[in-house]
């Protein structure tokens, strides 16, 4: 039974490992869209000038930060949860109401999100295309990839959520990741 709870906590460590470093390169995006958003503003407002494909870009970060940051946005417990039935529990509770939404309501959703995901990036990615703007930017199909890698990210951390539930509900304590100290 350790064995089983080892690989458990390995396949959740590796997932969490996952999520967190695209959560890393998602900040230094972050940091490039308001730096984006600043040139597009003083360019348009000041020198009055401006290109389509640099408000697009700005657009596209912000969506790409949201897509894929979901899985980093759970690893951390970021989510919005419903307190009046969580709040204040034991963790063999939480373990079990995350167990039941992550297996229930989390899975079936994000199933839908990746096979509908999946078709929209296929239909644009045939045609090769691009934005409808004059000037916008070319692959189109990109953007509309992440949200099937939004699906698989985001699947992957729910399923990290899952298998840290059983642990909890099979050893009766929750394990809990010792933070390495800022330096």
């Amino acid at each position: 039974m350790s064995g089983l709870i080892a690989g458990i906590r390995l396949v959740a460590g590796v997932i969490d490992a996952i999520n967190e470093v695209i959560g890393n390169i998602l900040s230094a995006l972050a940091l490039l869209l308001v730096i984006n958003v600043f040139l597009v503003v003083v360019l348009r407002y000041i020198f009055s000038w401006g290109d389509v494909w640099m408000q697009e870009t700005y657009i596209w970060m912000h969506a790409f930060i949201f897509m894929l940051g979901a899985g980093y946005t759970l690893l951390h417990d970021g989510h919005v949860r419903i307190d009046l039935i969580y709040a204040g529990a034991s963790d063999r509770y939480k373990a079990f109401i995350n167990l039941f939404g992550s297996i229930f309501l989390a899975a079936p959703v994000l199933w839908l999100f990746f096979t509908r995901g999946l078709d929209f990036f296929n239909r644009s990615f045939a045609r090769l295309e691009s934005s409808p703007e004059a000037g916008g930017l070319p692959a189109l199909y990109i953007l509309k990839g992440a949200i099937p890698a939004l699906a698989i990210l985001l699947g992957l951390q729910v399923l990290s959520m899952a298998l840290r539930s059983i642990d909890t509900l099979v050893t009766g304590r929750k394990v809990v990741e010792e933070e390495e100290p800022l330096t």
